[in-house]
């Protein structure tokens, strides 16, 4: 991945400041940018905390560290994938299945949207929940596989992946703060802001 490899030291290219990777789309078009530097700008122009691991022993200290940092040490997770739960069995984490029990929302995603910066989920994450019946504070677990360019892929990917079904409830997680901004597109009508951070493993 062009972003991750280089700002997170793969071989011996040379590392990317932080700065760069802000900026750089302020001079840059999108046009021009890799897909995984592009959905980081976004990303962060969001408002989302984005932590790269590049093993799974980097997402558990990620992990750890923000619970710490939110002191949710004695908050349960909201987890409506059980294989998501199993994964992270080991850690430090209570699970429950009632949102109402919980301040926080542990899911996976369908894709990541680099035209935008957006997480695309559907039924298999969300059920039949509205975004606002979520905890205000999510968790996002993704690979760089997921990476995509546009809703648009990230949708003909969906409906290639369940021939059988195609799941219900697809919409985009965008905000991921405060804003006044109206929704821009279909996918994130109604939905509200939640502070998110997103775990990504590399797979590729």
């Amino acid at each position: 991945m062009g972003l991750f490899s280089s700002l997170f030291g793969g071989g011996k290219k040379k590392k990317v400041s932080k700065e760069t990777v802000e900026t750089r789309g302020v001079h840059m078009p999108d046009l021009n940018l890799p897909v995984d530097e592009k959905f980081t700008i976004h990303f962060k122009k969001n408002g989302g905390k984005f932590l790269y691991c590049d093993s799974f022993e980097e997402v558990s200290e990620a992990m750890k560290n923000i619970v710490e940092e939110n002191h949710w040490e004695e908050t349960p997770f909201f987890v409506m994938d059980p294989r998501l739960e199993e994964k992270f069995s080991k850690e430090k984490i209570t699970f429950t299945n009632k949102a109402s029990a919980s301040e926080v929302f542990f899911t996976t995603c369908e894709h990541l949207i680099a035209q935008n910066g957006s997480i695309l989920v559907c039924s298999n994450q969300l059920k039949e929940k509205k975004l606002s019946e979520l905890p205000e504070n999510v968790i996002v677990f993704a690979t760089t596989s997921q990476l995509v360019e546009s809703i648009g892929e990230g949708l003909k990917a969906i409906k290639k992946k369940y021939r059988q079904g195609i799941p219900a409830n697809i919409t985009t997680i965008k905000h991921f703060q405060a804003t006044n901004e109206n929704a821009d597109d279909f996918l994130t009508y109604g939905s509200s802001s939640k502070h998110l951070y997103l775990l990504l493993l590399e797979d590729l």
